[in-house]
């Protein structure tokens, strides 16, 4: 057993306890700026694991916890992702009536689940960790109590999430059933010879379909535009982006480590159509949409879809594409809702209406958001096209049976430029604004939209760095 693997979740583990313990001797009016002191932790957590060597994988805890390259690459993403919410809780924080340290607390937690989860090697790690981020978002979700729309996105969460660990408990109990073992590894070994086992075969398919849950697609996928529309706005944020990449994270380990790469191809029909089924379901849903978050939550059920495209080649080249592509939409959509929180805040309202005449209001919001659907989009040269090329061009290497698929991926583009190009005629051809003065910008906002417009940028001009990270990172994985 070595727990030294574990000091950077230690450390996301043990700033959330000492902020609980700070905030009970905080005045109420510097609670919010420990949103800062956590975000600073975070950081300083980011540069610690650049300390560690990404080539070396080493195990903890009887194998259960794995540290790799593709544990690595993910516990970074997360730790990116946590810091740009944790600044923009701040910025949110006078929203709560109550609860600002909880609240940042909990983002650490479910953080802490996070990094857990990208570890994963056997199936107990991989439920704690799933559990850890789900019930931490349960709260997280319905964080405004004083507002009916975010108790609903709670309860509906809280239900459906438990719908969805019901499935997988089940199916974990069927595989561990047929096969006598939990850990990936040794299921690797015997699973070669389980695969005419019915048992094990619907086991394996339940555990599939509770981690659809975590990244929003078919058939757990109908959750996300109510949850993103009544959670607060750093809490949704953090759910399209940390919680989708996690479940990738374990949706990866578990097909491509613990099964054969035989019965992974013949699921590839499954797979196909689960893609094809987001894809359309999430764009055509999108289209009709007034509220900016729910938009954005069909917007995530059909970027999952995308992203299924890569995981239905059952290729390298799909794997790393994948990771690729969360890269990008990392940025755009951490852009979109840092704009999203400011401007609703000043309507009380993310109607598409509440956008008008935004370029004089705020330049910068105006661009920041612009890049952010443009990217989303899938328009060059930002990082969303390549990221969608990426995948493509791994489906595509699959051969003939798979062009059906991508005919269908690109019927979905084109819906989708639609209604992401309709958030931008809202900004700029939509009259008078609703509130015409100017939205002043704290500067650390100012530093994260900042980051994020340079992060879609580079990841789309500059590819070739990033790609190769992404590549070594599923370099673990067996295909």
């Amino acid at each position: 057993m070595n727990a030294s693997l574990m000091s950077l979740e230690l450390m996301i583990v043990g700033g959330g306890l000492l902020l609980l313990l700070i905030d009970l001797w905080t005045p109420q009016e510097n609670k919010r700026s420990l949103g800062y002191a956590a975000a600073a932790l975070v950081a300083l957590t980011l540069l610690w694991s650049l300390r560690i060597d990404a080539s070396v994988t080493q195990y903890a805890f009887g194998q259960s916890y794995v540290l790799d390259p593709l544990a690595l690459f993910f516990k970074r993403f997360f730790l990116v992702a946590a810091i740009v919410i944790l600044v923009m809780s701040v910025d949110f924080a006078d929203s709560f009536k109550t609860g600002v340290g909880e609240f940042y607390s909990l983002t650490l937690f479910a953080l802490s689940g996070m990094m857990f989860a990208s570890s994963a090697n056997d199936f107990p790690m991989l439920f704690v960790s799933i559990e850890l981020i789900t019930i931490t978002f349960y709260i997280l979700t319905s964080f405004l109590r004083h507002r009916m729309g975010s108790l609903e996105a709670g309860v509906k969460y809280l239900i459906l999430g438990g719908l969805s660990s019901a499935i997988m408990v089940y199916g974990i109990a069927l595989v561990f059933g047929s096969s006598g073992t939990m850990k990936f590894s040794e299921l690797a070994q015997k699973a070669a010879g389980l695969t005419h086992q019915n048992l094990f075969l619907i086991g394996a398919l339940m555990v599939v379909s509770g981690l659809a849950f975590k990244i929003a697609v078919f058939p757990l996928h109908v959750w996300a535009p109510d949850v993103y529309q009544g959670s607060p706005a750093p809490a949704t944020a953090f759910l399209a982006v940390g919680s989708k990449a996690a479940g990738f994270a374990l949706l990866l380990r578990f097909l491509f480590s613990a099964l054969p790469h035989d019965l992974i191809v013949q699921w590839s029909k499954v797979l196909m159509a689960m893609a094809a089924i987001t894809i359309l379901y999430g764009n055509l849903c999108a289209i009709p949409q007034r509220s900016l978050k729910r938009l954005l939550g069909y917007s995530s059920i059909s970027n999952g879809g995308y992203m299924m495209l890569g995981i239905a080649a059952c290729s390298q080249a799909g794997s790393s594409a994948v990771l690729y592509y969360l890269s990008g939409y990392l940025f755009s959509v951490l852009a979109a809702f840092l704009v999203i929180s400011i401007v609703i805040r000043q309507v009380d309202s993310d109607d598409l209406s509440a956008l008008a005449g935004l370029p004089q209001r705020s330049p910068l919001l105006a661009t920041a958001l612009t890049l952010s659907m443009v990217s989303l989009a899938g328009i060059p040269p930002l990082a969303g096209f390549f990221g969608k090329f990426l995948l493509f061009k791994a489906v595509l290497e699959q051969g003939p049976a798979f062009y059906w698929l991508i005919g269908v991926a690109v019927v979905g583009v084109v819906i989708s430029i639609y209604y992401y190009f309709g958030v931008i005629r809202a900004m700029f051809w939509s009259g008078t604004p609703a509130n015409g003065a100017d939205i002043r910008i704290s500067v650390p906002m100012r530093l994260a939209l900042y980051a994020c417009v340079m992060g879609m940028l580079y990841l789309g001009l500059f590819p070739n760095s990033p790609l190769d990270w992404a590549t070594k990172a599923v370099g673990v994985l067996k295909y």
